[in-house]
């Protein structure tokens, strides 16, 4: 197993640490055989880190080797760590702490800033505080504006949110080759197409009345997908292609693969019903 940490000397530290840490953050952690919890600490953090595919670098100094570093960074127990990137120590962290704790630590160092804005995001939105959200937003894209990470995931929340002219505008100004600009656009297009339909109750009444209507059973789909009920929405676009794949041109199958792009990549619900697709067809 290729090892997830090197050791750090006071001979090493500024070409090893301070150097490299200007091409990727460096955690340097403090511990000692001697101190079992920061033995199994290490061993918690070299496995954690190994799943970060090298945008993260671990570097170990035992204090019972040499004290040096440990005085000179100001360690006060074990184990400990100092967070270094561009040549300077930026967080650190004292005492044990648990791995969820160590995984926010890395992920904060490791991730995009559309990576970190969309984490804090999906904690606001699980909320449905879409005003703080497109407030967020709007900021990063005016600190950003060539970031159209940032455009996407606005244009997004706004069409939830239920501006569909700002939704437009912002996604006009995304390029058509854009990362995820698809999961905005078939979400508005969704949404669009819904306004036409009778509303979902009504929709679900008439299905059960009719189970065999597919032009009823698209329509309740579409506004199971808007409403957010993606697994209701999956399975009756499912139930058009299990009854006929030629009905509106494959509409069942389109419909699933449209909510899956709103969904996103290694969403578990979208992978369920992609597997579900592909064994029928297959």
């Amino acid at each position: 197993m290729e090892a997830t940490s090197f050791t750090i000397t006071p001979e090493n530290f500024q070409t090893d640490v301070i150097e490299r840490s200007q091409s990727l953050p460096i955690l340097v952690l403090f511990w000692a055989d001697q101190v079992p919890e920061s033995a199994q600490f290490k061993q918690v953090l070299e496995n954690l880190v190994g799943q970060y595919g090298g945008k993260v670098a671990l570097g170990v100094s035992d204090v019972a080797q040499d004290q040096t570093l440990a005085q000179h960074l100001r360690v006060q127990g074990l184990p400990s760590i100092r967070v270094v990137h561009n040549g300077q120590i930026v967080n650190q962290l004292d005492g044990l702490a648990d791995e969820t704790q160590l995984r926010s630590l890395l992920d904060a160092l490791t991730q995009s800033p559309t990576d970190m804005l969309k984490t804090q995001l999906d904690q606001i939105l699980a909320s449905g505080d879409f005003d703080t959200a497109v407030g967020m937003l709007q900021q990063a894209v005016n600190e950003e504006p060539g970031n159209q990470g940032f455009r996407v995931e606005l244009a997004d929340v706004l069409v939830r949110k239920g501006d569909l002219d700002n939704a437009r505008t912002v996604l006009a100004s995304i390029p058509e080759d854009t990362p995820e600009r698809e999961r905005p656009q078939n979400r508005l297009e969704f949404v669009e197409e819904a306004a036409g339909f009778p509303g979902l109750a009504e929709l679900e009444a008439s299905v059960t009345a009719t189970p065999d209507d597919l032009e009823l059973k698209y329509q309740l789909a579409v506004q199971q997908i808007v409403g957010e009920q993606f697994e209701a929405g999956l399975q009756t676009a499912m139930d058009i292609l299990l009854a006929d794949r030629g009905f509106r041109d494959d509409i069942g199958r389109l419909t699933m693969i449209r909510a899956f792009d709103i969904l996103g990549k290694g969403n578990e619900l979208a992978t369920k019903y992609r597997r579900k697709m592909f064994n029928f067809m297959h």
